[in-house]
């Protein structure tokens, strides 16, 4: 069973910065894309930035030039790196993994930005 343990949330007041981690583990091929999603009190999950098999990346809108997404593929381990936080970045990361046509998610981590 692949498992995913993100850590890296807390608070932070606006303007800062914070460094999530992701790291899978079991039984996972090379071939797999790695994604952040936030959930928002009282809002639907979004999809935040994901990176393909062969490291292609993407973002929403309202975090490009802010937030950059990078794996170690060797560690299995995604990264998401947080700058200038604003408080509507508020909200419990997710991330998740696609091996093949099976997606598996995390636990979350708490995010808080205060103004």
């Amino acid at each position: 069973q692949v498992q995913l343990v993100e850590s890296g949330g807390g608070l932070v007041q606006a303007g800062g910065s914070l460094r999530l981690s992701c790291a899978a583990s079991g039984p996972i091929s090379n071939l797999y894309a790695m994604s952040w999603y936030r959930q928002a009190p009282g809002k639907e999950r979004e999809l935040v930035a994901g990176i393909g098999t062969f490291g292609s990346t993407h973002y929403t809108d309202s975090v490009k030039g802010r937030f950059t997404i990078s794996r170690d593929t060797g560690k299995n381990t995604v990264f998401l790196q947080m700058n200038s936080l604003k408080p509507e970045d508020t909200a419990v990361y997710y991330c998740n993994i696609e091996i093949g046509l099976r997606t598996y998610w995390g636990q979350g981590t708490q995010v808080a930005v205060s103004s």
